[in-house]
């Protein structure tokens, strides 16, 4: 049985709690496991239905989505499964919506759909990846969500910054050499992105939210992070390596995902940018949680003057890289 979520924002989360509010939505009868899933942000809670399905159910840390947000993110998933591409969309609630609200949280359902993580994908599964991403991508271009983040340089890498550098998170004696290297690196990369077309993307697109299930084709989890993006940023993070180390998988995701959508390899030249960005949106990304009473041990010695030191010499390091490819 789950334990009582310890945190302000979850006070409410106790085993009957979860239980009942799932069968009054469900209509369905649940029995008493609650066991919990491991979260940074949310609460996400594995239960069962008496009539043998597993169900699984996730509350949303209140302020960091808007309704409107996770609202774009269901939609986004009940497109895709429309479409029969192999994602895993939220249930429908008594009201017929499939985003409900209990306090001031809101939480969705969803069918459990076991599978595993590969580390390494063969010469097939590359071509696999490839078309289920061009067909997520396809329908992504479609139309465009209402509170979703952009990911470009100017808007959610500049917000990052700035969050970052106001929430005196920085040694003082590093804050201003952080915000010059962070600026200067908006302003190196963000001519890259003029005129590249933005559509909806996963946004965290990486093996860990890719499950394997023999018999049947990936699946793709994990939407949380869905933004406004070039659909190059959905492809990089599966690389094994740089570009240039990576051609092979490189050429045979793309044979793939053109099954259904056009590749511009002329968005390659993203990567290195976004990796960059990657970066400092993982900085961002920590310091939210600290800002928010959440986990402080999310990287190794997170805060230390050592660790914007590193940070401030990794981007630079990565200011150069980038430079350096686009004379290539």
């Amino acid at each position: 049985m789950a334990q009582k979520d310890q945190t302000p924002h979850f006070h409410f989360l106790t085993p009957d709690v979860i239980i009942k509010l799932a069968e009054e939505e469900l209509q369905a009868k649940v029995t008493n496991l609650c066991r919990p899933y491991k979260s940074y942000i949310n609460r996400v809670y594995e239960l069962q239905r008496v009539d043998c399905p597993g169900i699984v159910i996730k509350f949303y840390r209140p302020g960091r989505w808007s309704r409107e947000a996770l609202q774009d993110e269901h939609d986004f998933l009940c497109e895709l499964a429309d479409a029969e591409i192999p994602v895993i969309a939220p249930l429908q609630l008594k009201d017929g919506n499939t985003l409900g609200k209990y306090e001031d949280t809101f939480f969705a359902i969803f069918p459990k759909k076991g599978g595993r993580n590969c580390d390494e994908f063969t010469q097939e599964q590359w071509l696999e990846l490839g078309r289920l991403i061009g067909r997520v991508h396809a329908v992504g271009a479609l139309k465009m969500p209402r509170d979703r983040i952009t990911l470009t340089p100017d808007k959610a890498t500049r917000d990052h910054v700035n969050f970052i550098v106001k929430g005196n998170f920085i040694p003082k004696e590093l804050s201003q050499k952080f915000a010059d290297t962070a600026h200067l690196l908006i302003e190196t990369i963000s001519p890259f992105f003029k005129e590249k077309p933005l559509i909806r993307i996963h946004g965290d697109c990486y093996f860990a939210n890719i499950i394997y299930r023999p018999d049947e084709s990936f699946y793709l989890i994990d939407l949380d992070d869905m933004v406004i993006g070039t659909p190059i940023h959905d492809v990089w993070m599966l690389l094994p390596g740089y570009v240039r180390d990576s051609r092979y998988e490189l050429n045979l995701f793309i044979e793939g995902y053109e099954t259904f959508r056009n590749f511009d390899r002329g968005d390659l030249i993203l990567v290195e940018p976004l990796r960059a960005m990657r970066y400092l949106h993982f900085t961002a990304w920590c310091a939210h949680q600290i800002a928010d009473g959440g986990f402080s041990s999310l990287a190794p010695g997170w805060g230390t003057k050592a660790y914007w030191q590193t940070e401030i010499d990794d981007l630079a390091e990565q200011i150069e890289h980038i430079r350096k490819e686009a004379l290539w």
